[in-house]
């Protein structure tokens, strides 16, 4: 099954590997996610569904406005969440 819009995943696997992200759109075999600045709203990363990890966090549509507002939610989540616990 694959994740919801609006849910934050780590990539497992490439360059941005351990990056947080969230999820745009997804499909069956891939996701589209954005983190805000290496991955912005114009520039999204399609990723396959096997290179992500999912955590339990998601994030409302209105912090997915904007770059600067999933910077910040992504922040958030990192500043809330000691690793491991994800």
């Amino acid at each position: 099954m694959p994740p919801e819009r609006g849910t934050i995943v780590c990539s497992a696997a490439g360059r941005d590997r351990g990056t947080f992200m969230i999820v745009m759109s997804s499909d069956e075999k891939s996701v589209v996610v954005c983190d805000g600045r290496e991955r912005p709203l114009e520039r999204q990363k399609r990723k396959n569904i096997k290179h992500i990890s999912l955590t339990k966090a998601k994030v409302g549509e209105e912090q997915m406005r904007t770059n600067r507002s999933i910077r910040h939610a992504l922040s958030d989540f990192r500043a809330n969440n000691v690793k491991g616990e994800i």
